[in-house]
């Protein structure tokens, strides 16, 4: 498996069957700015998304349609983009799981607000907030934990679904910040990789990775920290 930062909480993932984007913000992104849009969505099959906040849905409409990637999200929005005219997608909401190719897709809790803001000005509920539990066939399992602050109920997730890698908010403000983030992390799970996220594109959230990396010093899990348009291999 191969995991490529694309700024902020946008990601790419490339299994053995498929090639997935998480949260594909890339227009207006600052932190995928000089970034080349046709290498990060080069063969796309599957788009997932978190929730419904333009810094996460990005891009998603356009690279469906020119892909005719399928998009993975809670009901709700799924609906809302439907209405946007999205035409290939997969809904499901809290607690379930959709089987993909070569993987699955099991929605978790994240602690945050999802909504967006019509042409008319009015706010649009978009479902809950989710983190994504990627089960790979013969590969590692993936949590990207979308937009969330730490709660207990992380390590009843952790029972559940054994975590390989992790994808950690740290930028503060929004989500938890990269001390807390580093808490989680070590209190409720046993990650062997975490890859933090939802920094450096914004000037009102945390800039760098410091205080993060800072709170996992001596600890078995490897923090990697590639600079956006950067890569791990596993």
């Amino acid at each position: 498996m191969k995991i490529t930062w694309l700024g902020h909480s946008a990601f790419r993932l490339e299994t053995a069957k498929s090639k997935i984007l998480i949260d594909p913000f890339f227009s207006g992104n600052p932190g995928f700015s000089g970034l080349d849009l046709k290498d990060a969505a080069a063969g796309v099959t599957h788009i997932l998304l978190t929730h419904g906040h333009g810094d996460h849905v990005g891009d998603t409409l356009a690279l469906a349609e020119e892909s005719g990637a399928v998009v993975v999200a809670n009901y709700d929005l799924c609906m809302w983009l439907q209405h946007k005219g999205l035409k290939n997608f997969s809904p499901g909401n809290t607690g379930g799981t959709i089987g993909m190719d070569d993987f699955t897709v099991t929605f978790t809790n994240a602690l945050h607000s999802s909504a967006a803001i019509s042409e008319d000005g009015v706010s649009h509920s978009l479902g809950s907030a989710n983190g994504l539990m990627l089960h790979v066939e013969g590969g590692p399992t993936v949590f990207h934990m979308g937009d969330t602050d730490i709660f207990s109920d992380m390590g009843l997730i952790n029972e559940l679904h054994q975590p390989d890698i992790g994808i950690v908010p740290i930028g503060d403000r929004f989500t938890m910040g990269g001390a807390v983030a580093a808490l989680a992390c070590q209190r409720y799970f046993g990650f062997e990789t975490v890859l933090p996220c939802h920094y450096g594109s914004f000037p009102i959230i945390d800039q760098t990775p410091e205080k993060f990396v800072a709170g996992m010093d001596g600890t078995k899990t490897k923090v990697a920290t590639p600079k956006p348009g950067g890569f791990v291999s596993f």
